[in-house]
């Protein structure tokens, strides 16, 4: 476990990553699930999910990430078909009068400190397994998506004109609360802020955390996040830690917030969608070093991914991430994406692969000069390596046996390393004393990650 040294920023000499106090550079990769900061199990409220198994989880892996997530309604949401128990939310639910759910509704002026504790008291056990948390403050999923999906999410959320005593009206055209998340509602974004300012006061001590404007918000939303992205480093710049504030897209299929917009935000991290000329799901675009892209399979497939995405991914310096289904969405044998039912569950075998390789491309980070590494597309016959030329290789071939790498005009001695990625198994290749070209013979009679390091 690596101790945590400092809030994250931006690498000086290699922004394609997060670096702390100790001026090294961090690769963060995980993995999250839904039900990690609130109860988010199905209709049972006293279903309760295990933290501390899950973050034993994560550090068996070594994992050092993981997206906190936030769900804005207490009941319903766009996948179950039957009402469902959200909990806690950030307001009391003092009444007087019943909202939508049959329970009493909120009252917007009272926070509910339960939901500030138990964020706190999360973050704060992630950070002594050395995991940072980006803690997610709005979720689109939290609005109505598609009407055959029950009883939607709306329905639920504290902001729904029938749900509060405030009189705030969160959907005054009818779009299912979509527009809580532009600058639409000038008395809606005044309790945002008081929240976001809410949620700064209770972790905005600690050094393990980023944030997250929201989850795959809709694409007229972008002004809103940039509004927030600025109101928090705002907010965070008289006090002792400033934390770095990310914008994520989402399926492109589901009409969010476009990837250029998302690049041309005030937000330090990003996670990004496949679009045109964007593959990030089987050829990613390599970071280019102006925000630090923490590509996530939720804004890729949703519920899906591949082991060739992972070292992909790692070789282009992105940051990979799984949205994991440790703990299964309830109702999803109901909803409409046939591909996502089939493997809603931890033990489904598309899963375990994709883990054990982001662990294994973490171990390759660590062992790396990362701060001199950068993706080198022209350097390997695969078009997948991180490198410092003449120095240091990581190569993904994904397929083929054989793997032409330029290691540079300078003749020297390199050590070769294969790495099997369906079994973690590597080869010691005997050392190698050459310049330019040289091609290597994959071991393995599938994929291969292929290290070579110049001997010190």
């Amino acid at each position: 476990m690596r101790k945590i040294c400092g809030v994250l920023r931006a690498h000086s000499t290699n922004p394609r990553y997060f670096t702390d106090d100790t001026g090294k550079p961090i690769y963060l990769t995980g993995s999250h699930t839904w039900s990690n900061i609130q109860e988010y199990l199905g209709p049972d409220p006293d279903k309760k999910f295990d933290y501390p198994s899950y973050l034993d989880w994560l550090e068996g892996y070594g994992f050092n990430f993981m997206r906190g997530w936030v769900w804005e309604e207490a009941s319903y949401d766009n996948v179950a078909t039957e009402k469902i128990y959200i909990g806690p939310l950030p307001y009391v639910r003092s009444g007087p009068g019943i909202a939508a759910d049959g329970e009493a509704k909120f009252d917007l002026d009272t926070f509910n400190q339960d939901y500030f504790d138990r964020l706190r008291e999360r973050v704060v056990q992630a950070g002594e397994r050395g995991i940072y948390v980006s803690v997610m403050l709005f979720n689109r999923w939290s609005t109505n998506e598609r009407p055959d999906a029950g009883k939607l999410a709306w329905n639920g959320h504290p902001f729904n004109k029938d749900n509060n005593i405030n009189n705030i009206d969160g959907d005054p055209e009818g779009l299912g609360g979509r527009m809580i998340h532009t600058l639409a509602l000038p008395e809606v974004l005044k309790y945002q802020e008081h929240y976001v300012k809410k949620v700064i006061d209770t972790v905005g001590d600690l050094e393990n955390v980023l944030y997250e404007i929201g989850n795959e918000h809709w694409e007229d939303s972008g002004p809103w996040q940039c509004y927030m992205v600025r109101f928090i480093k705002d907010y965070e710049a008289g006090r002792l830690l400033q934390h770095p504030v990310g914008i994520t897209s989402g399926g492109g299929a589901w009409r969010s917030l476009a990837n250029q917009k998302v690049l041309d935000s005030p937000a330090d991290w990003i996670s990004l969608r496949p679009e045109e000329g964007m593959a990030y799901d089987t050829d990613p675009v390599a970071a280019d070093g102006i925000k630090v892209n923490i590509t996530d399979t939720d804004h890729i497939w949703g519920l899906g991914g591949n082991v060739d995405w992972v070292w992909k991914s790692m070789t282009r310096g992105l940051n990979p991430i799984l949205m994991d289904p440790y703990e299964p969405i309830y109702g999803m044998s109901d909803y409409t994406v046939e591909s996502w039912k089939a493997v809603n569950c931890r033990d489904h075998p598309t899963w375990e692969p994709i883990r054990r390789n982001l662990a294994y491309a973490k171990t390759y980070a660590q062992r790396m000069e990362l701060e001199a590494a950068v993706p080198r597309t022209d350097l390997a016959t695969s078009g997948y390596c991180l490198a410092q030329y003449g120095q240091e290789y990581l190569v993904y071939i994904p397929e083929g046996r054989e793997i032409a790498v330029n290691l540079g005009d300078e003749r020297g001695e390199f050590a070769v390393e294969w790495l099997n990625p369906d079994n973690g198994e590597t080869v010691c290749g005997d050392k190698i004393q050459t310049a330019n070209e040289k091609t290597f013979i994959n071991p393995f009679s599938n994929a291969a990650v292929l290290y070579i390091a110049r001997a010190v």
